[in-house]
């Protein structure tokens, strides 16, 4: 995963580890990563008066960094710490040593005046809350709203699990090392970080492949090389046929999606809905092709035949043993799938009847309440998005504001960066109908995933304030024609301006 791989806090060791066994000495390593974290304060605020708050393992001893090398541009420097000097060991004691200024104990005169202060009390392996002292300076912080650097993460967020253990300050900025952790991404510790920055400090990206992380932050180096790419003398039938299951009266959130699915490039896109209901899907706009399927026996032909590739059931579909029935029928042909909304309820009481059925590619696009009626997986969303992944043998997109997507191999991708503009009706359905066009293409179900959920992300940014989900479908083309990265999503915008020409 390079460049957007995630480590746990266990990995982060690992590799600290393997840099130092590979001659990278851990005092290097420290005085590096207090330079980053100097440099960046020096970068954002006019030399002002700092309080360094240092705790008795490895982030205190970057605290002691930060302090020596502010004090010595100038900055007036207090520095307070959790428990006793002779207590430190290894590079923070070495480090504590070089230290010329006083040692405060810790206490709240530390942060009298309203300075800059700079957390080093815990670092991102911490597993119990946080109390005392600490917890009291901590909460005084955020009383006083004061501009605050967080040392890897803030002291009481988990790395690993992005859960607040009792108590965190507000950072305006957390600097991070090599790589970033989940509980950087991760709600709701992810906001505490304030802006993240991920320092080069020296550990050599030759450790990443004996460490083999399994977690990625979404993007698309993920995904990129796996888009679809448009042949010069291809047609329609070669970007497949994707048939969208239609409930009735609910007709929007189908329509949504079968026009998602069109602007995502699928060739050929089928509503299949109750005869009754064709009046009001005709209303649609005139490229989505409607059938009728009434009953589970209609849509198991639609779904039968060989033309169509793929089918999304779930948007407005309803709750219903006809929706069970139609599903199930989907995952019998073993073609690619997405089941969203209704098409998920509709087993509630009942996951194992569906995850029996899944034979071939699926993807699940559940919310949490959605989840919530599916799997009893329970921790932090991250690990239950995995568990549910191995559970049903499918891909799993879980969404949120911290939008997570797991394959049942063990893979999971964090997006990051969708905004809050997308907690708007029918956004899901877009999002669903971009995947099912992915999948139709020919792409696996993670990473296409992957790609719908950042797509989706970056159109609803772009767009900005007043987004409706109509909007995401109507951005789309302009995002795609940006290009991004290097794997060649470009070339697919290219492609698909200059040679989608044949009928």
């Amino acid at each position: 995963m390079g460049d957007a791989a995630v480590l746990t806090v266990a990995e982060m060791y690992r590799a600290d580890a393997a840099a130092i066994a590979g001659g990278v000495p851990g005092l290097r390593l420290m005085e590096a990563a207090g330079w980053a974290i100097a440099r960046a304060i020096r970068q954002r605020w006019r030399p002002r008066p700092v309080a360094v708050l240092c705790g008795p393992g490895n982030n205190g001893g970057d605290g002691f960094v930060v302090a020596r090398l502010l004090a010595a541009e100038g900055w007036p420097v207090r520095l307070g710490l959790l428990g006793s000097v002779d207590a430190l060991k290894g590079d923070a004691a070495v480090n504590a040593g070089r230290w010329r200024g006083p040692i405060r104990p810790l206490d709240e005169s530390l942060i009298a005046g309203g300075p800059l202060v700079v957390d080093g009390l815990f670092g991102a392996g911490l597993a119990r809350p946080v109390d005392g002292i600490a917890a009291r300076l901590i909460d005084a912080i955020n009383d006083r709203d004061l501009d605050c650097v967080g040392i890897d993460v803030p002291s009481g967020v988990s790395g690993d699990t992005g859960a607040v253990l009792g108590t965190a300050p507000r950072c305006r900025l957390t600097v991070t090392f090599f790589r970033p952790k989940p509980g950087h991404l991760l709600l709701p510790g992810r906001p505490l970080c304030g802006e993240l920055i991920v320092a080069d400090i020296g550990i050599p990206n030759g450790v990443l492949p004996a460490i083999s992380p399994l977690t990625a932050v979404n993007g698309p180096d993920l995904w990129a090389a796996a888009l679809p790419r448009l042949a010069l003398a291809g047609n329609k039938y070669g970007r497949g046929h994707a048939l969208i299951l239609g409930g009735a009266p609910m007709c929007g959130a189908a329509r949504l999606a079968a026009d998602a699915a069109r602007r995502m490039g699928a060739g050929l896109v089928t509503i299949a809905t109750a005869t009754a209901a064709l009046p009001l899907y005709a209303a649609a706009r005139p490229g989505t092709i409607l059938a009728a399927a009434d009953g589970i026996d209609a849509f198991a032909a639609l779904i039968g035949d060989r033309r169509r590739n793929s089918a999304l059931l779930g948007p407005g579909a309803g709750v219903t043993a006809d929706t069970r029935g139609k599903v199930l029928a989907a995952l019998a042909t073993g073609k690619p799938c997405v089941l969203d909304a209704d098409a998920l309820t509709a087993f509630a009481g009942d996951p194992q009847t569906l995850f029996a059925a899944i034979r071939g590619p699926c993807l699940l696009t559940p919310h949490e309440g959605e989840f919530a009626r599916l799997f009893d997986a329970t921790g932090d969303k991250l690990s239950r998005a995995r568990a549910a992944a191995s559970r049903c043998g499918a891909t799993v997109l879980l969404k949120g504001a911290d939008t997570v997507i797991a394959a049942a191999d063990g893979r999971a991708a964090i997006t990051v960066d969708a905004p809050p503009t997308l907690a708007t009706g029918g956004s899901g359905d877009v999002l669903a109908g971009f995947a099912v066009a992915l999948l139709a293409q020919g792409m696996e179900p993670f990473p296409a995933a992957a790609a719908a959920a950042w797509l989706h992300g970056r159109a609803a940014a772009e767009f900005g304030c007043g987004l409706i989900a109509e909007d995401l479908i109507d951005i789309l083309p302009a995002v795609l024609a940006r290009g991004w990265g290097r794997a060649g999503a470009g070339a697919m915008a290219a492609a698909s301006c200059t040679q989608g020409r044949q009928g």
